[in-house]
């Protein structure tokens, strides 16, 4: 059998200092056994985002190689079930190296699984905040009072604004086109396109022709 590898990791430190790329690679590895693993590919996002540019890219080299794509653990994929069951319902075939001979019905209680674990841990990361807060902690406001959060805790924060952020994104972009296929070509004509459907600004509010410019810039 031929394979192609992926690797995923949370954090550019991660990314840097190898941690935890060097067992996803020995268990895949160890998967593989006399097979062919001809390409590996390894990717920095949180588990949150579907937005995977190297995933797109080993599974179509998966695709035109015929070969199977393998990951070490299924949430080295992702922790969305609806991705997972999207991913699985492609065209490659895809192995997780730690449950060679799951069948589609295990991966898809997995995923459920995978997901229910994602959101305990933004359930978590919401309650730790709020127990801070009442123990007179400053959570954001002037960067010196940034100190009284723990690391953990703001890094878990900004991974929920942002994908936050991505979501919204995915789900305005779609309204963008319809805009656009309307004849609404200019920034202030989109923005006008989007205020009379009633979608709301990032921040709430009308739309102006500069937020559509960050929305097109981001999403390119």
């Amino acid at each position: 059998m031929r394979f192609v590898a992926y690797y995923r990791v949370s954090t550019a430190k991660q990314g840097q200092s190898g941690l935890g790329l060097e067992a996803q690679r020995q268990t895949v590895l160890r998967s593989v056994g006399d097979g062919e693993l001809l390409e590996e590919f390894t990717e920095v996002e949180s588990g949150k985002l579907n937005s995977r540019p190297q995933l797109q890219v080993a599974l179509k080299h998966a695709r035109l190689t015929k070969s199977t794509l393998i990951v070490a653990k299924l949430d080295r994929l992702s922790r969305n079930a609806a991705f997972l069951n999207e991913l699985f319902d492609a065209d490659v075939p895809i192995r997780c190296a730690d449950m060679p001979f799951a069948d589609r019905f295990t991966v898809g209680i997995l995923a459920q699984v995978a997901q229910w674990e994602r959101e305990r841990i933004s359930d978590r990361t919401k309650s730790a905040l709020v127990v801070a807060k009442a123990r007179g902690r400053i959570l954001g406001g002037k960067r010196v009072n940034q100190r009284c959060v723990g690391a953990a805790e703001r890094i878990k924060a900004l991974e929920t604004r942002r994908f936050a952020s991505e979501q919204r994104k995915l789900d305005v972009m779609p309204y963008v086109e319809a805009a656009r296929a309307a004849g609404h070509t200019s920034l202030r004509g989109i923005a006008r396109y989007l205020n009379a459907r009633r979608i709301a600004a990032p921040r709430g509010g009308n739309w102006q022709a500069a937020q559509v410019a960050r929305l097109k810039t981001e999403a390119s």
